[in-house]
């Protein structure tokens, strides 16, 4: 018998840290420390990537830039570990406000990263935080890379229909900046010009309100593995990136959103609005053309990179909540795309209902 129990996202939080630095600034400082370590063809590449007009500012969990290149080992997951904790629970508590719901209606809470790992999970320290209920469910997930926030969904959709009232809260953080390397690079260059940290939050229950999750898909291609992931080396992780990435998740992207279309006879044109994860620059024109977008329905992708470049998971939330302040009719219907480790793409299919609560947009913009 089919479940006929649907599940909304009835509001959004988002949260960054307070340190802001614009892309030039930031690409001094890192030229400053990495000219010994560099070659001249490398600091060349990284000059030229941090002059690319698609970033202009980032967010990241420090006190001052020094920190990045300064850290052990050991206080680098501490540092992972406080940044997690207290922006995850700052996009929790803007969502749960923007719902307007208090934590004691939280049945289950679910946090994926990818940046950082601690035991016990991300999730019991929120617990803690923010006074949930003791025999609250919680779930960590780990190892979804830049497309967790929707695996995450996919989860959180299936508990709302187990339950019997109640919300489910989706949170996805990531302190990018934890994994910082600089070497001779080309993975760990292209890295560090890309990412930033943040978080958001989405409370999800039954009430018809806000964004209807109509479906979700995922797509794997694990011989492709080697092309998006973190490698362990002297016991810390380090980003790899191959040069021929955009067209490996092209493919993998467009793919998974033909899955989703073609179970309810759906076209490309049928869908109004796209929250693209946005990995970088290249790879937004690469996915516009192979889905077939216009550069008007990757204004609020473009607008998110260049603000506060690809924060890996949490960035397909951050593009959801720019189209949700510009306006999603009801009745219309937003696609939802991310991709990451594994190679892995998902996507998620919404529809608009009534309108989405507040707070919605808030994040701690402070510049130092």
């Amino acid at each position: 018998m089919i479940n006929e129990k649907k599940t909304y996202v009835a509001s959004l939080g988002l949260a960054t840290p307070p340190f802001r630095v614009q892309q030039s600034l930031a690409g001094e400082i890192l030229a400053d420390h990495a000219a010994s370590m560099l070659c001249e063809r490398s600091l060349s590449v990284m000059r030229k990537l941090f002059a690319h007009p698609s970033i202009n500012s980032r967010y990241f969990a420090v006190d001052n830039s020094d920190t990045i290149f300064n850290e052990d080992p050991d206080s680098r997951i501490g540092r992972f570990t406080k940044w997690s904790i207290d922006l995850s629970s700052e996009a929790i508590i803007r969502a749960l406000a923007g719902a307007g719901i208090g934590v004691d209606e939280v049945k289950a809470l679910i946090v994926n990263t990818c940046t950082g790992y601690i035991c016990p999970g991300i999730s019991t320290y929120l617990i803690e935080k923010l006074g949930l209920l003791k025999n609250t469910r919680v779930y960590d997930l780990l190892g979804s890379g830049c497309g967790g926030a929707i695996t995450n969904l996919q989860l959180a959709d299936a508990l709302v229909k187990q339950a019997e009232g109640g919300a489910i809260v989706s949170v996805s953080v990531e302190i990018c900046s934890a994994t910082f390397q600089m070497a001779d690079d080309l993975s760990l260059i292209v890295s560090n010009t890309l990412f930033g940290d943040g978080a958001a939050a989405a409370v999800l229950r039954q009430e018809q309100n806000g964004l209807e999750i109509v479906d979700t898909a995922s797509y794997y291609v694990p011989e492709d593995r080697e092309h998006i992931r973190y490698v362990h080396k002297n016991g810390q992780l380090h980003n790899q990136l191959s040069v021929g990435l955009h067209n490996r998740v092209k493919k993998a992207a467009a793919q998974v959103v033909n899955n989703l279309l073609s179970r309810h006879s759906l076209r490309i044109v049928d869908i109004q609005h796209w929250a693209l994860h946005k990995g970088g620059d290249k790879i937004i024109n690469s996915l516009r053309d192979e889905i077939g977008l216009s550069e008007e329905q990757l204004v609020a992708t473009r607008s998110i990179l260049s603000d506060y470049g690809n924060m890996s998971s949490p960035t397909v939330f951050f593009v959801l909540n720019k189209l949700i302040e510009t306006g999603i009719k009801e009745g219309e219907l937003c696609m939802m795309v991310a991709f990451g480790a594994g190679l892995s793409a998902h996507a998620c299919l919404l529809r608009k209902i009534r309108q989405i609560g507040g707070n919605l947009c808030k994040t701690n913009s402070n510049t130092r």
